[in-house]
């Protein structure tokens, strides 16, 4: 565990390692990488590109709703959208501030911005990941590509996005969850004040 003596820090840091021992093992929508291998991978190529730490935490919990929503698979199954970006934030809130919770809230939409922005980028995206867009509502109309791009976070959220479509390896290494958890220590919220 990370040195700190944050109460916020130590909670989220602990609840993290009891999802990933729960259900970091599952496999990741569709993908041929686990949960916990696509959140260190996507943690690992932010740290890679020099992130600032909240970006690298971001990276690593962009899908912490799918750890929380029991029946995401389901929901990919049944061709339905359970707005995990939604539940992630929301989640997120209790521990960090909107430079970890806004890109999260926002890679989805990311995805959306970049299929009406690069005619190419949908050519790159996994089947999996095209399923999971058509259900998301498609490529964005130009004026939700103006409204995202308005967005505080957008840029974040666009780098995000792209850790996310390459966090797809089975192959590729990465530092341990442990390693991250550092990062997750120094950017938790101070404990609110008695």
């Amino acid at each position: 565990m990370p040195e700190t003596s944050n109460p916020q820090a130590i909670e989220i840091t602990e609840r993290l390692k009891e999802m990933v021992a729960r259900t970091g093992a599952e496999l990741y929508g569709g993908e041929a990488v686990t949960q916990e291998q696509h959140a260190l991978q996507c943690a690992q190529l932010a740290e890679d590109e020099d992130a600032p730490p909240a970006l690298i935490v971001a990276a690593l919990l962009h899908d912490i709703g799918h750890l929380f929503e029991e029946t995401f698979e389901l929901g990919l199954e049944q061709h339905e959208d359970l707005f995990h970006e939604d539940l992630g934030e929301k989640l997120l809130a209790q521990w960090f501030g909107p430079e970890v919770t806004e890109p999260v809230r926002l890679h989805v939409a990311a995805k959306r911005y970049l299929c009406a922005v690069d005619k190419t980028y949908a050519d790159t995206l996994s089947p999996a990941s095209q399923h999971s867009m058509m259900l998301q509502g498609g490529p964005m109309s130009p004026e939700d590509v103006a409204a995202f791009e308005s967005e505080r976070f957008s840029e974040d959220a666009v780098r995000l996005r792209r850790w996310d479509d390459r966090g797809k390896d089975p192959a590729m290494k990465t530092a341990d969850l442990e390693h991250f958890l550092g990062y997750v220590a120094r950017c938790a919220k101070p404990a609110p004040v008695a």
